[in-house]
């Protein structure tokens, strides 16, 4: 795949699903040997990437997650991105509080064979 076809599967993952949770598209654009770095915890695969959006999902049902930069060479993409969303839920020990919350994080993407294989994660708060 091209680099802009890299950043456009991230776009999707973005939208589809960390912003709407749907995961129709998880065989198309997650490779079978997906492999998340942070945060810790996650399994491998794509039961490991539902399970990723899942956690997300479950802390802040209405978590909205907006890209704010991204940059792409060979099969790697760099994305900054911002998250907002009530915590209603636990979220990566955080417990659940009722109020909004929002914080940052810069991801890279791994692409293999033109699917999503891996990913790092570091997260600031806002």
């Amino acid at each position: 795949m091209s680099t802009e076809e890299n950043k456009e599967a991230v776009r999707r993952v973005f939208e589809e699903f960390m912003n709407r949770g749907d995961l129709q598209a998880i065989d198309e654009l997650v490779a079978d040997d997906y492999q998340v770095y942070d945060p810790p915890g996650i399994p491998p695969g794509k039961e490991g990437f539902r399970a990723l959006v899942n956690m997300y999902r479950t802390a802040a049902p209405d978590l909205k997650m907006v890209i704010e930069d991204m940059i792409a060479e060979g099969d790697e993409v760099a994305a900054r991105w911002a998250a907002t969303g009530t915590l209603t839920g636990e979220m990566m020990g955080i417990p659940p509080t009722g109020q909004k919350v929002q914080f940052r994080a810069i991801s890279l993407f791994r692409f293999k064979d033109g699917r999503l294989a891996g990913e790092w994660t570091q997260f600031r708060a806002s």
